[in-house]
């Protein structure tokens, strides 16, 4: 009869595990290990947690951009011209739309932690309804803004 390795038992060294799931800590206990994203089924809170970290990393390269286009304005008309012409072009374009993107995930992202904080929303129904909301709501909400610039001639290729 075979039974899995109890992380007190003396005879389950973490040198001798052969499942990888138990290590032995700096205190000298043996503990198992965390469960791990193999081990975990994704779930949509799972998602709108790393899209609000990939978020804050993409808001950084925004805030960048700004600081870049703030620069560009000190230089005078010449560069504010060839930087407009490359916001302008499909790459500008491309990075606008990414960063229009970034602004709505954030954006209900923070509302979502907002409403969290006020312990509001922490039950499993209304945790989905709030991801849900937060992962696709910026991809809905990106293309509304961005065809209306397109229909109403603000923007073009």
């Amino acid at each position: 009869m075979s039974s899995s390795p109890l992380p007190g038992d003396a005879s389950n060294d973490p040198t001798d595990d052969q499942t990888g799931r138990f290590v032995r800590q700096p205190n000298g206990r043996v503990r198992p290990l965390s469960p791990h994203m193999q081990i975990w089924r994704w779930h949509i809170t799972m998602v709108a947690s790393i899209a609000f970290r990939v978020t804050i990393g993409a808001a950084t390269f925004g805030a960048m951009f700004v600081i870049g286009w703030l620069a560009v304005l000190a230089f005078g008309p010449e560069a504010h011209a060839t930087f407009a012409a490359l916001a302008g072009s499909p790459l500008g374009l491309l990075i606008g739309i990414g960063l229009t993107w970034v602004l709505f995930s954030f954006m209900l992202n923070g509302g979502r932690h907002l409403i969290n904080d006020a312990t509001i929303g922490l039950e499993l129904k209304p945790a989905d309804l709030m991801s849900h909301i937060a992962v696709w709501g910026p991809f809905v909400l990106t293309a509304i803004l961005w065809i209306v610039l397109f229909a109403t001639g603000r923007v073009s290729l």
